[in-house]
């Protein structure tokens, strides 16, 4: 009963800590890459609200990343800790059996692997899916934290526009040129594609309307160079259906777990991501997803090795222990880029696992029983 306690309050310790580290390393990251996201309101128009929602959905993948390297920190201090503190050593002399604290932590890792798994496959892909949806509303997209003064903003698509001067929604002296039909309403041949450009001394934005005053269209085709000029005292146009340069749809890894499992069935034509072409970025994607979290028992089993006795301390302290699970991540995470173009590579990330696994459990029986023989 009171062994019960003990290991309650271990499994307690370990993942209060585990959390603290995670949420700690993932909130400085995630201000990071918050930073970086800033061009979606300066260069691509969109509002404060979506900036936000942007970065704070993005925060599931990097709670993700940092899952293995927590766990790993979390281990070896806690049981660094209890050594130190001779805790382990009152549950041995109690007659605990090393062995037994080796499947309290294989069954924590277990419980890391869960919650990685539950973030992997679900969380992560469905939040990110969600972030790129954010961004491919036109409602959301403005054009006027685009443009600055006396320089060229092309960040929307086929679309150019200088101005001399900008005060709050007001604009002066301003340029515009269109090569992609943005504005084909202002075409004079409406079955042939025209270049336009359009100049005015002063103008307003207001949401998805820019007024201008006091200028002119000039409208040419690619078939001959003449060009046709208009000119207007004032003038609406429609910017709601411009277009920015973000990426709209949603790439492989902002993409349902499931959407994915489905190329490796014969009706999969509806997948874009099924093609041969892409195979190179679908295997390592599952891989980092379903078969990573399986690496965090290893790093358990090899922190267990801190149990042995202190004569075999130079060879299993801390340090190295660390070093050594962290090599094991390290080529976790080198080795998953190319096991999509390797099918050996691909083999040998989702064996090592399944073998290391049941080999380090019994080299570590091996060592405890050992010791009590040696006694």
């Amino acid at each position: 009963m009171l062994q019960n306690k003990i290991y309650q309050n271990y499994f307690k310790e370990i993942y209060k800590n585990f959390f603290v580290v995670l949420f700690s390393f993932s909130i400085i990251a995630w201000v990071v890459k918050a930073v970086n996201y800033l061009d979606l309101i300066v260069e691509n128009g969109y509002s404060i609200f979506t900036y936000l929602s942007y970065s704070f959905l993005g925060l599931t993948s990097i709670i993700t990343k940092f899952i293995p390297l927590s766990f790993l920190i979390v281990i070896v201090h806690f049981i660094s800790k209890q050594i130190e503190e001779k805790e382990f050593t009152i549950l041995w002399s109690a007659g605990v059996k090393k062995i037994t604290l080796v499947n309290l932590f294989l069954l924590i890792s277990i419980a890391a692997l869960l919650f990685y798994l539950i973030f992997s496959l679900f969380i992560t892909p469905y939040s990110l899916n969600k972030s790129r949806n954010l961004l491919s509303k036109k409602s959301t997209v403005s054009i006027m934290p685009t443009i600055k003064k006396n320089q060229f903003s092309d960040n929307f698509k086929g679309l150019t526009i200088i101005v001399d001067d900008k005060i709050k929604n007001e604009i002066k002296n301003i340029f515009i040129f269109d090569e992609s039909e943005n504005f084909k309403h202002l075409n004079s041949n409406k079955k042939k594609k025209e270049l336009i450009n359009i100049i005015s001394e002063n103008g307003i934005i207001e949401e998805n309307q820019m007024i201008l005053i006091n200028g002119q269209i000039i409208s040419s085709n690619f078939d001959n160079l003449e060009n046709r000029v208009v000119k207007f005292n004032q003038m609406n146009i429609d910017l709601s259906n411009l277009e920015n340069t973000v990426i709209k749809k949603p790439k492989i890894q902002e993409t349902s777990t499931f959407d994915l499992l489905k190329c490796f069935n014969k009706d999969f034509s509806k997948n874009v991501f099924c093609s041969k072409k892409d195979v190179g970025e679908l295997v390592p994607t599952l891989n980092r997803r379903i078969t990573l979290p399986f690496y965090i028992p290893i790093i358990s089993l090899i922190c267990c090795f801190l149990f042995l006795q202190s004569s075999n301390r130079k060879i299993y302290n801390n340090f190295i222990i660390f070093i050594l699970s962290f090599i094991i991540l390290l080529f976790a995470e080198l080795i998953i880029r190319y096991t999509g173009l390797n099918k050996n590579l691909n083999y040998l990330f989702i064996i090592v696992p399944l073998a290391l696994v049941p080999i380090l459990y019994i080299i570590l029986n091996f060592k405890f029983k050992s010791e009590v023989l040696l006694k």
